[in-house]
């Protein structure tokens, strides 16, 4: 077994900004990631990003990864970077169980700081296992890491800002959008990125959802029709559209199944997506020395991500004894920051979400 001082698991923008934290107090720093580069989400991200200056606003993802990446630079020579590696089990006593190209192995942790992010919830329909049928972040991997198309004509499914952005780039590529399709009576993303898609001739069908998808081998055809206040289909308002691909964006699920098996404990809250720790004001977990930061904790833009990472790291640093240069003071902005990107009508639920799981905003 192998000792470590701090473990971050993932590397997405939480986890990179608690790791330089971290690391400028002075801890030695593991990351475990999966994924063959740093980053999550950030790597196929080439949309600008909104929020506040201090977090990028108007960068790309990518471009972002690419400062959080060089701000590491600096301390190499105590950080460990674990890619390609899986965390199969996480233990009371700090154990971690990994597994990396087969290899099983496991570290023994003085503080581990969870920002492991979120899946993509899945909707349930007729055929939904037909070939041509994609999540939005597996359509994201294909245009922006691959340059493949997932097809010609597609159907987006859900008007959140993944579905909205998603077909812009979608349209920037030459793939016709035949239609998005929203079960809500409302677009739950920004209308600047709806306005986009609208003007670029994207019919737009408000309390309208998939009913099946037709094909033999792959997709040839969709069935959508209306809901109604309840949510459920209303016969006789049927309509086919004749597409070859289907996009997926519901939502987002934290990936709390970790924290579920240290025993950390875990409340489901809609507003933040699901199932998600509960956390005291430091990022930590009920599990002492064992925090939590990002999508984890609850459904928000990477801005926020980037800005709890940064005081989980802080409070880790802390904790292990480490002196964080001017810490009030660091603190006291990310806090304001947080506050500032939760001001607006968009952040409502999540505001919501985080009252409910008494976690101070």
């Amino acid at each position: 077994m192998k000792n470590k001082e701090a473990v971050i698991i993932g590397a997405g923008p939480a986890g990179l900004k608690a790791a330089k934290q971290l690391l400028e107090a002075g801890a030695h720093v593991t990351i475990i990631d999966r994924n063959k580069k740093l980053g999550g989400q950030l790597v196929k991200q080439t949309h600008k990003f909104f929020g506040s200056e201090k977090q990028y606003a108007s960068f790309r993802g990518i471009d972002i990864l690419e400062i959080l990446v060089q701000g590491l630079k600096p301390f190499e020579d105590r950080l460990e970077i674990l890619n390609e590696t899986s965390v199969v089990g996480l233990y009371k006593d700090k154990v971690v169980a990994c597994v990396k190209h087969d290899n099983f192995f496991k570290i023994k942790a003085k503080s581990i700081i969870m920002a492991t992010g979120a899946s993509e919830k899945h909707l349930p329909f007729e055929n939904n296992d037909l070939p041509g049928i994609y999540a939005a972040g597996a359509v994201q991997t294909l245009m922006n890491e691959y340059g493949v198309k997932p097809g010609d004509k597609v159907l987006m499914v859900g008007s959140g800002n993944i579905g909205l952005i998603v077909s812009y780039q979608l349209l920037q590529a030459g793939v016709d959008v035949v239609a998005l399709v929203e079960a809500a009576p409302q677009i739950s993303g920004y209308l600047v990125h709806a306005s986009k898609i609208k003007r670029l001739g994207v019919d737009i069908l408000m309390q309208t959802s998939i009913k099946r998808a037709i094909g033999k081998d792959q997709v040839e055809q969709v069935e959508i029709w209306e809901l109604d206040e309840v949510w459920q289909g209303i016969p006789g308002t049927e309509r086919v559209l004749g597409v070859d691909t289907v996009c997926i964006s519901v939502g987002l699920a934290p990936l709390t199944e970790l924290l579920m098996q240290i025993g950390a404990d875990v409340e489901y809250i809609r507003e933040l997506g699901g199932n998600v720790p509960r956390i005291d004001f430091r990022y930590e977990t009920s599990i002492k020395g064992v925090y939590a930061c990002g999508d984890v904790v609850g459904i928000e833009e990477a801005s926020s991500a980037m800005v709890e990472g940064a005081m989980a790291g802080i409070h880790a640093a802390h904790d292990l004894g480490y002196t964080v240069e001017d810490e009030s003071r660091k603190l006291k902005v990310l806090q304001e920051e947080l506050k500032f990107l939760r001001s607006g009508p968009h952040a409502a639920k999540v505001r919501a979400g985080y009252t409910k799981l008494e976690v101070k905003t």
